[in-house]
């Protein structure tokens, strides 16, 4: 018979023993995580303040700009500093609660797990989903309140329904069963309310009425804010597809949304060109090409998520100055 088992204290020739069983090691809480899980610390001020996402806020304030810019021109009734605060106030709350309401909605569909850009609040587990969906709700909640201050300043009451739609329309661009944000129409909805929208809204709330340039320059606005979604869904494009969330990027591919993000470009140029004729200091908006040019070079070229960033970064900041040029331009 084969000899015992060397340096084993107390092993037995040919015993068929069973070793002893030491009971596994818990997490300390019943149904906790593993120890070998990695924890993620409880999102800090910081962290909030990344998950709202202030590079957007551009696409909020560039269309109020031009609206405001268009009532100057008309100069009916004079100047409304407080509906202008309050106009500015409507755009930023909503863009805020529209971004904290895309982390709230990707991050419980487990659709930022598979993000390469900035970490979010939800879908890292910084955050409990419920509080980041209470602070998107306080925002919009917000943006209401701003919106009733300015109903109750012109009389207009049927406007709280454009703000009720703007507000639904934001929560349920991610939000919802049936996202909308998941078809392709995301571009759709940034076009309608951060150009059309909130230019002619802003020319209506302060000069009672809206005219051609109210709208044109809505559009450019709509279509710079649309280059901004373009841009940084194609920077998640192949991460959206793999969770199901069917962006525009995603429906038209890599080569062709690259295409349709300088289209998007282009066209606010060509509608600031034909103003340039019109408005003498239009002509100083161009020098925003210096931002959005190297942009466009930027995404067509880009090979990694970090150079689709810096062309996001670039073409948010053009279309602030954009904006407000294009304001100025029209109000003096």
């Amino acid at each position: 018979m084969p000899a015992g088992r060397p340096g084993v204290a107390g092993s037995k020739t040919g015993s068929s023993a069973a070793p002893e069983r030491r009971p596994a090691k818990r997490s300390g809480r019943p149904g906790g995580r593993p120890p070998s899980a990695p924890t993620v610390a409880p999102a800090g001020p910081r962290d909030w303040i990344a998950g709202a996402r202030l590079r957007t806020l551009p696409l909020a304030i560039a269309p109020v700009a031009i609206g405001t810019g268009v009532a100057l021109l008309l100069d009916d009734g004079g100047w409304h500093p407080l509906r202008t605060v309050l106009c500015f106030a409507v755009a930023i709350f909503l863009q805020v609660g529209v971004n904290y309401a895309n982390d709230y909605s990707d991050g419980i569909r487990g659709t930022d797990s598979h993000r390469v850009g900035p970490a979010r609040l939800t879908g890292s587990g910084a955050a409990r989903p419920r509080t980041v969906l209470a602070v998107a709700l306080g925002f919009f909640a917000l943006a209401a309140l701003a919106g009733l201050g300015i109903v109750i300043r012109t009389g207009e009451w049927w406007l709280l329904a454009v703000g009720a739609v703007a507000i639904v329309a934001a929560y349920f661009y991610t939000g919802g069963k049936r996202p909308y944000g998941y078809y392709g129409l995301g571009e759709v909805f940034v076009f309608v309310f951060f150009g059309l929208v909130a230019t002619a809204g802003t020319t209506y709330v302060l000069a009672g009425r809206t005219i051609l340039e109210s709208w044109v320059g809505g559009a450019a606005a709509g279509f710079l804010a649309c280059a901004v979604l373009m841009v940084n869904n194609l920077r998640d494009i192949e991460q959206d597809r793999t969770a199901g969330k069917r962006t525009l990027a995603v429906l038209l591919g890599s080569r062709a949304s690259r295409v349709v993000f300088v289209l998007f470009l282009v066209i606010p140029y060509a509608i600031l060109a034909f103003y340039s004729t019109l408005y003498p200091l239009a002509g100083y908006v161009l020098f925003t090409l210096l931002l959005t040019v190297p942009a466009a070079l930027i995404t067509v070229t880009a090979k990694t998520a970090k150079e689709l960033i810096l062309a996001l970064q670039l073409t948010s900041i053009g279309a602030l100055f954009f904006g407000l040029g294009l304001g100025a331009a029209f109000a003096f």
